[in-house]
């Protein structure tokens, strides 16, 4: 079986027999992007939940569900530094239209409402055996502020717009039965959140597109092991990574103790993050960080440095390994 890397490069080899004067990007971004008017482009996006696979009812509420399946579709919009404008819903039901499908509604209308997107249309259809929910997102972006992957270049500082690895220290707590859903006082709702609830970054994907110093992102929904070998294959550069700067949110790191889980697994390894992954120059650190701050009144945080060649690198006092493509992959898990 190939993997889903391999998928994608097949795809792309029929994707690219055809040529079009409209197509700015085609496969291998976040979103593909399309010539608009003299001024903006579009952007479109889909991406496909599977129960089993990205969900479980189980511990995955229908409101919440129907949250995250349009928050992780506007996070691909976030990367390109764009604007969602609409989105289609296409849902594949085993058993018929269940009684939660309006919870789910509301969820999904409601990060829409948000974001200031429009649902306009999609299709419901019988499946076999398990849900499967897709959505396809329309964005936009003035086309000298659309930020690719292809963009990063050698003694570049990488970026990370927050903590890592909480998503996957929720799923973990929510597999084992470790977490209260209805109690806002436990002790484990900021990561079992980050897994059910993830937020889209729009606001801070366009400050950071608009300030004209980053110069590649990405959003991290399979890992930053992953993603950012995806980042740097579109650069054809590498990277190195300080495992000491690393963003670890406190609960985290309580999690994984009480887990026995290694913490640098989930950070580097981890899905669903939706954190954005950036580069910039690093004479442009302080003018980055100040721009973010005064604009949005988050922090950033700097991981490593590209560098030539090829390969992404976690380094530790005495230890340089590669991590390249070791975060989630849907055909090998």
């Amino acid at each position: 079986m190939i993997s889903e890397r391999d998928c994608i490069k097949l795809i792309q080899r029929f994707a690219s027999r055809i040529k079009s004067d409209y197509l700015v990007k085609g496969i291998g971004d976040d979103c593909a992007v399309i010539t608009k008017d003299e001024t903006n482009h579009q952007l479109l996006t889909t991406d496909t939940l599977v129960e089993g696979v990205h969900f479980n009812l189980k511990w995955h509420t229908p409101y919440l569900l129907g949250r995250k399946s349009a928050a992780v579709n506007l996070s691909d919009i976030a990367a390109m530094g764009g604007q969602p404008l609409a989105c289609l819903l296409s849902v594949a039901f085993p058993e018929g239209v269940p009684s939660w499908f309006e919870d789910f509604m509301t969820g999904f209308s409601k990060v829409l409402k948000e974001h200031d997107t429009l649902l306009v249309g999609g299709d419901t259809v019988k499946g076999h055996r398990d849900i499967v929910i897709t959505v396809t997102v329309i964005g936009e972006a003035d086309k000298k502020n659309i930020c690719y992957r292809s963009g990063a270049q050698p003694g570049d500082m990488v970026w990370v717009s927050g903590p890592l690895g909480n998503a996957a220290a929720g799923l973990s707590l929510c597999q084992k039965g470790l977490c209260n859903l209805s109690d806002p006082a436990d002790k484990w709702q900021q990561l079992v959140k980050a897994h059910l609830d993830p937020v889209p970054l729009i606001s801070l994907g366009k400050v950071l597109a608009e300030s004209g110093i980053v110069k590649a992102m990405m959003d991290i929904s399979d890992g930053l092991a992953t993603d950012l070998a995806h980042l740097c294959t579109a650069g054809g550069v590498g990277a190195e990574i300080e495992q000491g700067l690393l963003p670890v949110s406190e609960n985290l790191e309580q999690a994984a103790a009480e887990l026995m889980t290694d913490a640098i697994e989930w950070i580097i390894k981890g899905g669903e993050d939706y954190e954005l992954l950036f580069t910039a120059k690093s004479s442009d650190e302080l003018k980055l960080r100040q721009h973010v701050a005064e604009l949005t009144g988050r922090e950033i945080y700097s991981i490593g440095r590209i560098i030539e060649g090829q390969g992404v690198f976690l380094c530790s006092k005495n230890e340089r390994r590669e991590i390249s493509y070791q975060g989630y992959d849907h055909f090998h898990g």
